[in-house]
């Protein structure tokens, strides 16, 4: 078989979880010019029932609001991790949307060490949902990368309501107003670094704190989204939220998220907060082909 053809086969062997509407969206493509401020978007593999984890969906949004603000290229990324891993040269920032734990998408060797290498370099990094949890094994580091992360020994995570009103002044909350996630899956009392700025916080039902050190703190409003500065000057933005994908619904979700990517870019964030437009087609494009929850039929 020619060389080309067999790579030919495994990119699209690679690619067979990919719907025909997925396909369509460019992926790996990268800046055409230097100058600007290139944005790297992992989305993680196919993971959960339809409508929960929808971590190409939600990425193929992302990646349209951050076309909104000039000077910006998002370069989308599908399963995880770039086939061609060069298109992580020169990223400002990376954003990790994806399953955590031991299915976070860089705990290889050698990929662990192309991401340690851009947050050496002050890169922005992101992380949101199940990829603040983190193998017990990473947690220090990649603490020191966040400025937070989930682990099971105090961290609690379930879905519920939750409704946010009132945010600090910080360029991540520019535009950002008051907003409600119903049931969406959340993960809180998280271990954090020194320095992590709280940027969004709410109350969650005591039932839902199930480890001795969330039950001491009953009736605390816990962080669900934070900034962090690195000593080396990097940024970062964490958010445990978007765990249902009709949540992005709410206008000041998408502003805050795109907000918090930018920051990390260290790109210029309007006093309005960065646009972030959408469409109930574009909510309900691009998603994975899961099997519908399965309906209990009628007596």
């Amino acid at each position: 078989m020619k060389p080309l053809v067999l790579v030919l086969l495994l990119v699209l062997a690679a690619r067979a979880e990919l719907t025909e509407q997925q396909r369509q969206v460019p992926l790996e493509q990268d800046s055409p010019d230097p100058k600007l401020a290139k944005i790297v978007l992992l989305a993680g593999s196919v993971s959960n029932k339809a409508g929960q984890h929808e971590y190409f969906a939600g990425c193929a949004m992302m990646m349209d609001w951050l076309k909104q603000t000039p000077d910006v290229w998002p370069v989308m990324v599908a399963e995880g991790w770039p086939k061609n891993e060069a298109i992580l040269d020169g990223a400002k920032a990376v954003v990790v949307f994806a399953d955590g734990g031991p299915k976070l998408p860089f705990l290889e060797p050698a990929r662990w060490a192309r991401m340690k290498k851009l947050i050496d370099a002050g890169a922005g990094f992101v992380m949101l949902h199940q990829a603040v949890d983190v193998p017990e094994a990473n947690a220090d580091e990649i603490k020191s990368w966040l400025g937070a992360v989930f682990q099971k020994d105090i961290g609690n995570r379930g879905h519920w309501d939750m409704e946010f009103s009132e945010f600090p002044k910080h360029p991540i909350t520019r535009g950002v107003s008051a907003f409600a996630a119903p049931f969406d899956g959340w993960l809180f009392n998280l271990h954090f670094a020194p320095g992590a700025v709280p940027l969004v916080s709410g109350q969650v039902p005591d039932k839902a704190r199930t480890t001795e050190d969330a039950k001491a703190h009953a009736g605390r409003a816990e962080v669900i989204a934070w900034a962090y500065e690195r000593a080396n000057g990097g940024r970062s933005f964490g958010f445990t939220g978007c765990d249902l994908h009709k949540n992005w619904i709410a206008e000041s979700q998408r502003r805050l998220v795109t907000n918090g990517i930018l920051w990390t870019a260290r790109c210029e964030i309007p006093a309005t907060g960065a646009p972030a437009p959408m469409t109930p087609t574009q909510l309900a494009a691009n998603l994975d082909a899961k099997p519908a929850k399965a309906v209990k039929p009628a007596n």
